[in-house]
């Protein structure tokens, strides 16, 4: 089972879209393990987009994620991280296809709503930087065995 981190978004909390992203990813089948509503510092920030810190688009990045509150999620899933990406189609809003959570919300690249690790690796590095182990809930869901068979989901 792998989890991955997704950020709400400044933009979308203001637009009041956090119910709707959280009702996507649950009916997708995806199991909520964390969640946290928060302010992004510019030092947290900085850790969560280290890699991004000495390139010239980094303090809009900055100014944007820390503008406004942010909902911070853990869902895991089989292939969790892959499965969130694909829910959220590609960063561009405008280029976005229906039926992603971009397509149908978004018109923007930096304005996009949402945020989801991009592999297993920087969701482990990423949910450590907004979670201590004690914040995350493991449980079994009465779904579960409705969601995907017992092959898939490891």
């Amino acid at each position: 089972m792998e989890r991955t981190l997704i950020l709400f978004k400044p933009d979308a909390i203001q637009r009041r879209l956090a119910g709707t992203l959280l009702t996507r990813l649950e009916n997708k089948g995806l199991k909520l393990v964390g969640m946290k509503m928060l302010r992004v510092t510019k030092e947290l920030s900085a850790r969560h987009y280290a890699e991004h810190v000495s390139k010239p688009f980094y303090p809009l990045l900055e100014e944007f994620i820390t503008s406004g509150p942010v909902i911070a999620v853990v869902a895991e899933g089989p292939q969790a991280v892959a499965v969130v990406r694909g829910i959220m189609g590609p960063t561009n809003g405008a280029q976005a296809p229906p039926g992603t959570i971009r397509g149908d919300f978004g018109l923007s690249r930096q304005m996009n709503l949402m945020h989801g690790s991009d592999s297993v690796e920087a969701a482990k590095r990423e949910i450590e930087v907004y979670f201590r182990p004690e914040e995350l809930v493991g449980y079994e869901t009465t779904l579960s065995g409705w969601v995907c068979a017992a092959d898939e989901a490891k």
